[in-house]
């Protein structure tokens, strides 16, 4: 009896042990998988105030820029229409419901309450109209008018997060591409400008520089549950033809309370007098610069993406296309670093705007070929990391590229080269624009020419951050990991005794660049479900603002 006895005892303990050696390894399997699920959830963060546009309360914005992304000369009619910035932000708070009957189902009792967070009155604020915060000397600048008119709105319409970190709006942006060359109102390379013979851009005299006319018709919910809203106007208000050439623009949003995304429908309209227009929706830095901004700005990027570490998701379906001068870009990234890697801080002889585009119109044909190697960047880099140089005819994938040109302060660029722009942003600026192709294909970007356009509406994955961490840029290298070795590769041109640039982008956007035609253009879109996904370590620090400051690696 004492002998089974111990041996049951004996039996008991091998019992418990094995239950502790179970809960505690499973237990710690557990915790681990918890804990990674936790990890790769804090890397699928998004960087924008309202994930995927899912948001009843919206927050959208209007900004209008001159050639120069400026105001200029603010005419007598933009003084009675206000500065060029509005904004359509609200809290929404959905209608009570009387539970269904045999008869019924589910009705709202009322249409819901829209709480607008911006008057009328504040969006028609014009140069010398006084509001809170305004500095004295911005009081009769049109150009700083401007910029303080967007902080104030941004101050109204500023939501935080739960993350703490606050966001304020979707910026529609409308450019106009008229530029007076007799003015030498445009920097040219962040210098001032002197004026210069008529013909190398479009203008028809005195007044071809104006902003446009802004209609708004605020944000409200109809019986049926929907929310819409809209901007519109035209640069035709005193310049209009007699054949009825006149330019248009209009950006709608509407939503189904509850439901799903807002969607953007945009409508770009060019005219004789005004041939060359820009519409985009960008998501902006919500401080600091963005992209082709010298100013303090507001936008719903509370956390900057860096290359290589994030995605863009978007929905996009094209009507009418522009024509076969519309660049019209699934993509386009902009941020602001100097030649010697630095941020950006204001200084505009030392600033360059760095651009990258992923143009779809099918009739953008590559400018970059062997027979133009200054059109194109000095290398590709390839998903494996190969290194392809433009001179290789057999190999570098001329079709790949619309075009490279260099900024116009670079000292050090590879010969041949091309220089961008002396004049449309307010100092130097430097653009890769990318065509569809199949080396694009491993990123989730359109593979051939067609993809994406008109009748092929598609919901798109973009991995914008790898895409960006290979292009050429000037002066930038990229730093790439390997288990435990850190290689560096040379990736550009850099000005000697530099450090590398990290690559964090304060403006990400969609929409199209009509540019001049012989005759009136018509593109027309919708965009939803945008959102910018971080999928690396997110940090706090800065360039020009408040930024995620991810790992760099690759």
């Amino acid at each position: 009896m004492a002998r089974n006895q111990r041996r049951m005892r004996h039996l008991h303990t091998l019992l418990l042990l094995l239950v502790f050696w179970l809960v505690v390894n499973h237990g710690v399997a557990f915790v681990h998988s918890a804990a990674r699920g936790e990890q790769n959830y804090k890397k699928l963060q998004s960087a924008v105030g309202d994930p995927g546009m899912t948001r009843d309360g919206l927050r959208v914005a209007f900004e209008a820029w001159n050639f120069c992304n400026e105001v200029g000369r603010q005419e007598d009619e933009d003084r009675v229409m206000g500065s060029p910035r509005a904004a359509d932000c609200f809290d929404f708070t959905p209608a009570l419901e009387e539970p269904p009957t045999s008869n019924n189902s589910y009705k709202s009792t009322n249409r819901g309450v829209v709480e607008h967070k911006v008057t009328e009155a504040d969006n028609k604020l014009g140069t010398g109209d006084p509001f809170p915060g305004l500095p004295p000397e911005a009081l009769k600048n049109p150009d700083l008018y401007a910029v303080q008119k967007e902080l104030y709105l941004g101050s109204l319409c500023q939501v935080v997060s739960d993350n703490h970190k606050p966001w304020h709006f979707w910026m529609i942006m409308l450019k106009n591409g008229n530029y007076d060359t007799n003015s030498g109102l445009c920097p040219e390379n962040g210098k001032k400008g002197a004026p210069f013979k008529p013909g190398r851009f479009p203008c028809f005299g005195t007044g071809c520089m104006n902003q446009p006319t802004l209609g708004h018709q605020p944000t409200q919910v109809d019986f049926d549950g929907w929310l819409r809203g809209s901007f519109n106007g035209s640069y035709d208000y005193y310049n209009v033809t007699g054949d009825g050439s006149i330019s248009r623009y209009e950006v709608a949003w509407e939503k189904r309370v509850g439901v799903g995304s807002w969607v953007f429908h945009h409508k770009l309209k060019t005219s004789k007098k005004y041939p060359w227009l820009m519409l985009y929706l960008r998501a902006d830095a919500t401080s600091g610069f963005s992209g082709g901004y010298h100013y303090e700005t507001r936008g719903m990027l509370h956390t900057l993406p860096e290359s290589p570490n994030f995605k863009v998701k978007l929905t996009l379906d094209i009507k009418q296309g522009g024509g076969p001068k519309s660049q019209f870009y699934l993509i386009d990234i902009g941020s602001c670093w100097k030649n010697d890697g630095s941020p950006c801080d204001g200084d505009l002889l030392t600033d360059v705007t760095r651009y990258s585009e992923m143009i779809i119109n099918p009739e953008t044909e590559p400018w970059c070929n062997p027979s133009n190697p200054y059109l194109c960047p000095p290398f590709h880099i390839t998903p494996n990391d190969t290194k392809l140089y433009r001179n290789d005819t057999a190999n570098f994938p001329y079709g790949a590229y619309h075009l490279y040109c260099g900024p116009g302060n670079a000292k050090f660029l590879e010969e041949p080269f091309s220089m961008c722009d002396p004049y449309s942003n307010p100092h130097s600026q430097e653009l890769v624009q990318l065509l569809p192709h199949p080396v694009w294909g491993s990123y989730g970007y359109p593979t051939k020419p067609g993809e994406g356009w008109i009748g092929d509406s598609r919901s798109w994955e973009l991995d914008v951050g790898g895409v960006s961490s290979r292009l050429y840029f000037y002066q930038v290298m990229i730093m790439l990991q390997f288990t435990s070795l850190l290689l560096t590769k040379l990736v550009s041109s850099l000005d000697p005794g530099t450090p590398p640039a990290r690559r964090i982008w304060t403006s990400i956007d969609v929409g199209t660049e009509i540019y001049v035609s012989d005759h009136d253009e018509v593109a027309e879109w919708t965009l939803s479900d945008f959102d910018v996904i971080l999928t690396g370590q997110a940090g706090d620090g800065a360039m020009g603002g408040e930024a995620g400051m991810m790992t760099h690696t690759l």
